[in-house]
């Protein structure tokens, strides 16, 4: 993937295309383990949710 993205004459940093996958799979994730109630073996939710996103950006920028 290029350093800059262009949709329809606006130029969109990579970085924020990564980051918008990249929160609407930690979305998905979110329900899911909230649908299974996995939530309860997480010590800190908010710090595992941060923690899956960093991961999740990494992923989507090496990938990408």
């Amino acid at each position: 993937m290029t350093q800059v993205v262009d949709l329809d004459g606006v130029l969109v940093s990579a970085f924020v295309i990564n980051l918008a996958l990249a929160l609407v799979t930690l979305g998905g994730l979110r329900w899911i383990m909230g649908w299974f109630d996995l939530w309860r073996f997480v010590w800190d939710p908010p710090l595992a949710q941060f923690g899956i996103l960093i991961c999740l950006i990494g992923i989507y920028t090496l990938i990408l």
